[in-house]
Formats: C-alpha cells, structure tokens, sequence
C-alpha cells in the first residue's frame, strides 16, 4: 500500500466513522475540562499535601535523585501500551464500547487535573512547567487516544453487526491485520513520547525551576 492509497484509505476511514470520531474527540475534551474543574473543588488540606510531594518531587530532580532515565522511559512506555493495549483488546469484544469510553473520559480527566492543579498552584510559573511536562508529548498523546478509541470502537460495532445483526458479511481478517497494524504503530509513538518524557522534559522542568 502506497502513499496515495494509505490517504485515501484514511480519508475513507474518517468519513464513514465521522459520528463516532466526533463522540470521542468531545468525550475526551469533556473529560480535560471536567479534570480542570476538578481541581478548584478539592479542599485545601488535599491541594496542600498534592503541593507538598509536587515540590519533594522538584527537589529531588533538581537534586538528580530521580530515577535513571532508562528506567524512566521503560515505566513509560509500560504504561501507555498497557492502557492502549487495553481498550485494544475491549475493540475485540462486543461488550467494550462503555469501558473504551470510560478510559477515554478518565485519560481526559488525568491530562486536565494535572495542568489544572500546576496552574492552580503556580500560577504563571506552572504554566511553563506545564508547557514543559505535560504540553509537548500530549500533542501526540492525545492524537493517538481518541484515534485508538475511535478505531477500537468502530471494530467493535463491525464485529457486532456481522456476527451478531447476521448482515453482510466482509472478511474480518484484512480488517483484523490494519487493527493491529494500528496497535503497532500507536506503540511506536508512545515509545517517542516517553523518551521524550524520560530523556528531555526532566532537563527543561529543572530549567524552568532553576
């Protein structure tokens, strides 16, 4: 599959699952603004205590006594693949949709607290901490959510309509092999994004904290 067949497979893609991609871009986003509201309702003896281990923290990486990177960037990596590779698996059942949305909607509240609760707490100065720690990798992090929940939801309605509803059968191999592909590809981002998050984000977070 070349290029020009790769565009038009994704042109294709995203205009027949258009509803659904629209779902899960507003579920998503609903759930950053919901973990960004969140923040204004702890009480304050909790915000004192998430500032008190936040600023333990700082002190420890501009100590360097933070983990090694390699090990940073293994951690990393385990954990995107693993919830990725979770709401992969839920696309292979007829009974994961609700599940999907809910681990996208609760991916959405973790983005929205922890750039809330910088800002919160910080102020202009957790802006640019957040801009550092969380902004860069998000803008390949939450791309690849909401296309890993899209896809993984679309598959799981083809999967229930042809072996449930008995329509018009179409070979679900081919379709099988680009769902893992996507997997595939998906967890090469992710190995990216958290070399960058072991690797480069501790060095501007100790910048920026001086």
């Amino acid at each position: 599959m070349n290029s020009r067949e790769i565009r038009k497979w994704t042109t294709r893609h995203i205009q027949d699952n258009l509803s659904i991609y629209t779902f899960v871009i507003v579920l998503f986003f609903t759930g950053i603004i919901f973990g960004a509201v969140i923040v204004n309702s702890l009480p304050y003896e909790a915000k004192q205590n998430l500032f008190d281990y936040l600023n333990q923290f700082f002190k420890e990486l501009s100590g360097g006594k933070i983990a090694v990177p390699s090990a940073m960037l293994s951690e990393s990596f385990l954990q995107y693949v693993q919830y990725l590779g979770f709401m992969w698996v839920l696309g292979l059942s007829v009974i994961g949709l609700p599940v999907i949305f809910i681990l996208l909607f609760l991916k959405g509240i973790v983005i929205g607290f922890t750039v809330g609760f910088l800002v919160n707490q910080m102020g202009f100065h957790g802006f640019w901490v957040a801009m550092a720690s969380v902004f860069p990798q998000n803008l390949i992090v939450i791309p690849a959510f909401i296309i890993m929940g899209a896809v993984s939801v679309s598959f799981s309605l083809k999967m229930f309509r042809q072996l449930l509803m008995r329509t018009r059968k179409k070979p679900l191999l081919p379709q099988f092999i680009r769902y893992a592909l996507l997997m595939f590809a998906v967890s090469l981002l992710m190995f990216v994004v958290s070399a960058y998050e072991a690797y480069l984000s501790p060095i501007l977070i100790r910048g920026i904290i001086g």
